[in-house]
């Protein structure tokens, strides 16, 4: 069905979409190529939020080169979109340019477009076909995927540990297990998430900033706290700079007081409470998810790790493993109670072990439990 020019065309748009990975948020990374007498004419990749899209940069870039697209292909990474959002229809854009093709790497899972760009472009009689390095350009936005078919962000959870699963001595000193190396790389991982989340435990303990330093980058990540009592001290480092969105678990009684503090600093305050008083997680997702988070990414202390994993709020662990031993009695990774048999424990599949300067790099998901098939009915009785 595709060729192997197919295959480069849109290995080379998903490269060019991957250059939007700190820039398009809450947009999906959309890279796009036009090729005309089997040569690239314009190419083009998904600009901030209300800027162009992929397909209309690679439109005006051929244009700019003298380039005419009437007959070209169109290689894009993501479904063309059908609706009038900040920006108009790229699949207009297309079928006005009178392109004869498009090759798409997979369909938009946002509702609102979800097939009908493709068939807006077939009914404008331009050859439509879908499928190529689906699984790559999945990859590149899944949490663009996460947020349109879950109502949720991607959550990945990043631990520096020892070898032993240890992060922190008995007496909270943890900087710094790992070495420079892997603490940069964990800096790219911050700059593609939409918001950082930690909790109060962490902002007391290791007043973190929760910026990326260590790197280059036009944005900085919304930095998202879990507070239950609005116990973090007003001269933390995570209220520095833009203000932070705080989640506490009720504004009542001294509450009210400290998010009428907070306010006074441009702090937003989101009370969500479960049923034991504390912060609830798992409609907290969905709050990031409706203010267009995509990627959470989460730097805690293993009590919040592990209630964020016991409720299903995980769905990535980005863990480094550095080559020390730390000792029994040193913090671990998650606060999780050990499960009564092997089958009840969480299951993991690696995605990638590497060495990043002295330290491990290991990046797992979370395995999805299988859903317990329901009982067959009982045998109506004879008798």
């Amino acid at each position: 069905m595709f060729s192997d020019a197919d295959f480069a065309h849109m290995q080379r748009a998903l490269a060019l979409a991957a250059r939007g990975l700190y820039t398009t948020t809450p947009n999906p990374r959309v890279g796009c190529v036009l090729v005309k007498h089997g040569l690239a004419i314009g190419e083009g990749f998904t600009q901030p939020a209300g800027q162009d899209h992929a397909e209309v940069q690679a439109l005006k870039d051929a244009r700019r080169r003298g380039n005419d697209p009437h007959g070209a292909t169109a290689y894009v990474t993501l479904e063309p979109c059908s609706h009038f959002g900040r920006t108009p229809p790229c699949a207009h854009s297309l079928i006005e340019a009178r392109v004869a093709r498009v090759i798409a790497a997979m369909e938009d899972p946002n509702p609102q477009v979800s097939g009908r760009g493709l068939t807006m472009l077939r009914d404008a009689g331009i050859d439509v076909r879908c499928g190529l390095l689906a699984h790559e350009a999945q990859e590149l936005n899944i949490g663009f995927v996460s947020r349109m078919t879950r109502k949720r962000p991607w959550v990945r959870m990043k631990i520096a540990a020892s070898l032993d699963g240890r992060t922190a001595l008995p007496s909270g000193e943890s900087q710094w297990i790992t070495g420079p190396a892997a603490r940069a790389d964990g800096h790219t991982w911050r700059a593609r998430a939409c918001a950082i989340l930690t909790g109060v435990g962490t902002v007391r303990e290791d007043n973190p900033h929760l910026t990326v330093r260590a790197i280059e980058t036009p944005r900085q990540p919304l930095r998202v706290l879990i507070d239950s009592r609005l116990d973090a001290p007003l001269d933390a480092h995570i209220f520095e700079g833009a203000p932070p969105l705080v989640f506490c678990a009720g504004l009542d009684g001294d509450n009210a007081a400290r998010a009428e503090a907070l306010a006074e600093r441009g702090v937003e305050v989101v009370a969500l409470e479960n049923a034991h008083g504390k912060v609830d997680l798992a409609g907290m997702l969905k709050e990031l998810g409706r203010r267009g988070i995509n990627e959470l990414h989460v730097e805690a202390g293993h009590k919040l790790n592990g209630s964020l994993l016991r409720e299903g709020c995980v769905d990535e662990l980005l863990v480094y493993l550095a080559p020390s031993l730390l000792g029994a009695d040193s913090a671990g990774m998650f606060a999780l109670a050990a499960p009564a048999t092997l089958d009840a424990r969480t299951q993991l599949a690696f995605r990638s072990v590497e060495r990043v300067g002295d330290d491990l790099r290991v990046l797992a998901r979370i395995v999805p439990a299988e859903p317990v098939s329901p009982a067959p009915a009982p045998t109506p009785s004879s008798f």
